[in-house]
């Protein structure tokens, strides 16, 4: 029998499932394809962003709130499968946090991405998301692991050398990045003046480097656009729904201005898209090996 469709996405916190791709693979679980949510910490470290929700009682038990948070956004989003990689959050760089044993960026790299080749195995997918090499933007020591042990185990998974106790070797066929991209940043704050009058993006978003020539995948979402509103509005601690850096323009709007994810394709065992050409499939291919 072929294999079912299955793809794997790695995130470093609660909520970046939201802000990063929610839409994609809403849609792809509409198409039937099986989703998974790999998500390496806890977010324990995280601040409260919304006035609404800075309450001692929330502060005190951030972990269960944020793990109550995810799992409101990950049914959102309708993944099949949310697995906690298992380690703490590390804080940004010089906090107490990036000190702690148990934080992230302090194991060891080959143990946590044996972790994650342990979920590529058992889960069996084609594709395998994960944050961009270029993250001068933020560069959150979680988020940078993230990138790194996503690269080591989409190389790693299916050779049969590495973690012969972690389950039948299994090598993914595409490996992708998020990416942050000018046109759509151009295209949002154009429709935010033309709608409100207003706009969060001031001059030092746009002296950010353009990026875009990376693209080399562009996913049509308008249609899930609601994924992404709503699995935000579940991670109420980090995300203000009155923000209008979130929620300026509504879903439509939004799809009006901008209906569409973007992805760099890292690695491909089957190809790449043609000179000049964008993919408009994660699964561009595959699907005919596959389903």
């Amino acid at each position: 029998m072929p294999e079912p469709l299955c793809i794997v996405t790695v995130h470093a916190h609660p909520d970046d499932e939201a802000s990063k791709g929610a839409p994609t693979l809403a849609r792809y679980k509409a198409e039937g394809v099986r989703t998974v949510l790999v998500c390496c910490t806890g977010g324990e470290e995280g601040d409260i962003h919304n006035p609404a929700m800075d309450r001692p009682e929330i502060r005190e038990d951030m972990a269960a709130v944020r793990a109550a948070e995810l799992a409101a956004s990950a049914a959102i989003i309708g993944f099949d499968e949310v697995v906690m990689l298992g380690y703490r959050d590390s804080g940004m760089p010089d906090s107490e946090a990036n000190h702690r044993p148990e934080a992230f960026w302090n194991a060891p790299i080959d143990e946590s991405t044996g972790r994650l080749v342990e979920v590529i195995r058992r889960e069996r997918p084609q594709v395998l998301i994960t944050y961009n090499d270029d993250q001068q933007g933020y560069p959150h020591p979680d988020h940078l692991r993230v990138h790194d042990i996503s690269v080591l185990a989409f190389e790693r998974a299916g050779d049969p050398a590495w973690y012969p106790e972690l389950g039948e070797p299994w090598q993914p066929a595409k490996l992708y990045y998020t990416v942050w991209s000018r046109n759509r940043l151009v295209a949002v704050h154009e429709a935010l003046l033309r709608i409100k009058g207003e706009s969060p993006f001031d001059e030092k978003w746009f002296e950010r480097p353009d990026t875009d020539e990376r693209i080399t995948t562009r996913l049509d979402v308008a249609d899930y656009l609601w994924a992404r509103s709503g699995s935000l509005r579940a991670h109420a601690t980090q995300v203000d729904p009155n923000e209008s850096f979130w929620f300026g323009l509504t879903d439509e709007e939004l799809a009006e201005a901008y209906p569409y994810e973007d992805w760099i394709l890292a690695r491909s065992h089957v190809g790449e898209p043609a000179p000049g050409t964008v993919e408009d499939d994660l699964f561009a291919g595959i699907h005919q090996g596959v389903r």
